[in-house]
C-alpha cells in the first residue's frame, strides 16, 4: 500500500462564523466518524489539525524572507492534513470523497502521493 496526504482547504472550518455552534458541533462529529472509520480499516496513518485562526510564518525566495502568515482567502487556507494508506491514487481519491469538508461549497481535499525512501 502507498501513502497519500490529504490536504484540506476551505470548508466550514475556514469560516466558522457562517455556521451555528450546533451545526459546527455536528460537522465535527462527522469528521470524527470519518477518521475513525478509516482508522478501523487500518487506512489512517496520521492526522493533524492546524490552528485556527491561522498563524505561523512563511519563508519565501532566495532571500529566505520570513513574514507572518499564512494569509490567503479562506477557501484557500489549509486547515489540516491526513495521511492515508491506499492501493492507488484512485482509491485514495475515493476515500477523500467521504470527507465532511466537501459539505461546504468552498471545501476541497487535495490528494497527493507521499514519497517514501527505501533503504536497502
Amino acid at each position: 500500500m502507498a501513502k497519500f496526504m490529504f490536504v484540506f482547504r476551505g470548508g466550514g472550518y475556514a469560516t466558522p462564523t457562517q455556521v451555528s455552534p450546533t451545526e459546527l458541533q455536528a460537522h465535527l462529529g462527522r469528521w470524527e466518524a470519518w477518521t475513525k472509520s478509516m482508522m478501523a480499516k487500518g487506512l489512517l496513518a496520521g492526522a493533524h489539525q492546524l490552528s485556527h485562526p491561522p498563524t505561523g510564518k512563511t519563508v519565501r525566495g532566495k532571500g529566505r524572507v520570513v513574514t507572518d502568515g499564512p494569509f490567503a482567502e479562506s477557501k484557500d487556507l489549509v486547515s489540516g492534513i491526513v495521511i492515508v494508506e491506499a492501493a492507488s491514487a484512485e482509491e485514495a481519491a475515493e476515500l477523500a470523497r467521504g470527507c465532511p469538508i466537501l459539505e461546504h461549497e468552498s471545501g476541497s481535499v487535495e490528494v497527493r502521493p507521499v514519497l517514501t525512501s527505501h533503504h536497502g
